[in-house]
């Protein structure tokens, strides 16, 4: 008897296992979230694409434009020849990039600006569903892992920074009913921007949250050795993102200080603590490699999920001050939350004695998370001044 029940239960957890995973082979698939397993399988979803060429993505209707900024070098060639590919933005001005009607979701973007040493003061702004308070804010530099509003490389998944001021994002950004973009320039003269935006027309699962990225800065840091990444955060989601852009004021190592992630009502103590600045951008021991003379310096990479993709270092000129950009992206081992969120690090260094030493170092943060909506008003971004890189 016991026998016919053990076989029994064995055709039921089969016959559960090949229904599951028929029903899963047979579902509609909505164009989300592709990647090489699943790029052979056919949907309903309708690609489109916002740039300077159709600022609307309206199907049928790119590269149309007869009065664009390079009308001059296609004046030989006429409609059709690269009439429109980029935009001025006045200064002090708003410009909307792309406002999308739903359900869909953006999934890549590729811009380059116009002074690259100005995008400090190029504020990226999304908008989901037709919210009043943006749940992106974000200077441009920053939002693609570039604070230092410098050329850098990054080799990385969801973010890639090619030659030569080439910014990409592969982040997925869906929404329900509308989707807007914005750039604002705060400087007087004018900025350049190409741009292209690339997103799917389909349905969106039940349970998609929605993309959020918020900036902060201290400089320099208004409590000695405590830096607040992410802060009123209210709602259910996940974290999947952290860049810094880092300048140390003091010599020796500067990056001893620990990850926090307060979740759920955490007080005094968190839920998850790193180990040290390094190991929670993982990498180890400062970051330090010896060259063949036996000289020890900080290493420059970038990989699919953590980077160390820049070091500024002091020039005996202008470039005073040793300054970095890390970025660790949670992409498999996201940070869940279901009620409330918080994130800090701390700046440590060494004094004498083998001690610990609180910084106050200047500290740039852009934190990257999907949650539900409504969400909590951001703090006020810095103004213009405060944004300024110094």
């Amino acid at each position: 008897m016991k026998q016919n029940h053990r076989h029994f239960a064995l055709v039921l957890a089969v016959a559960s296992l090949t229904a599951f995973t028929t029903s899963a082979a047979d579902a509609p698939f909505d164009g989300l979230g592709t990647s090489i397993q699943n790029l052979y399988r056919l949907s309903d979803a309708k690609s489109r694409s916002i740039s300077p060429e159709n600022f609307t993505g309206e199907k049928g209707k790119a590269a149309m434009s007869t009065n664009g900024p390079a009308l001059r070098a296609a004046r030989d060639l006429g409609q059709g020849w690269k009439v429109s590919p980029y935009v001025h933005i006045p200064g002090k001005q708003t410009f909307t990039l792309a406002e999308i009607d739903g359900p869909g979701c953006i999934q890549h973007i590729w811009l380059t600006p116009a002074p690259l040493d100005k995008t400090r003061w190029m504020i990226l702004r999304f908008y989901w569903d037709g919210e009043t308070e943006p749940s992106v804010e974000v200077p441009l530099g920053d939002f693609f892992a570039c604070g230092w509003a410098r050329y850098c490389q990054i080799n990385s998944l969801p973010v890639c920074v090619n030659p030569g001021s080439a910014f990409n994002s592969y982040w997925q950004m869906p929404f329900r009913k509308k989707a807007k973009v914005t750039i604002e320039n705060l400087d007087d003269p004018q900025i350049t921007i190409y741009y292209q935006i690339d997103y799917t027309l389909t349905q969106v699962p039940d349970d998609a949250a929605y993309f959020h990225a918020q900036f902060r800065r201290e400089d320099p840091l208004k409590q000695a050795g405590l830096y607040t990444i992410l802060d009123g955060v209210e709602g259910k989601g996940q974290y999947v993102g952290t860049y810094l852009a880092w300048e140390a004021h003091s010599t020796g190592w500067w990056g001893e200080g620990e990850i926090k992630f307060y979740l759920d009502g955490d007080k005094e103590f968190p839920t998850i603590a790193g180990t040290g600045t390094e190991d929670y951008f993982c990498g180890s021991y400062d970051f330090d490699t010896r060259d063949a003379e036996g000289k020890t310096h900080y290493t420059e990479f970038s990989t699919p999920y953590t980077g160390l993709a820049q070091v500024i270092r002091p020039d005996g000129h202008y470039d005073a001050m040793t300054r970095f950009g890390l970025y660790r992206w949670h992409i498999t081992d996201p940070v869940r939350f279901d009620k409330n969120f918080k994130v800090t690090i701390q700046a440590l260094g060494w004094m004498s004695g083998g001690r610990y030493q609180p910084l106050k170092d200047d500290i740039a943060s852009v934190a990257y998370w999907y949650q539900t909506e409504p969400h909590k008003a951001f703090p006020k971004l810095p103004s213009k001044d405060e944004l300024e890189l110094k």
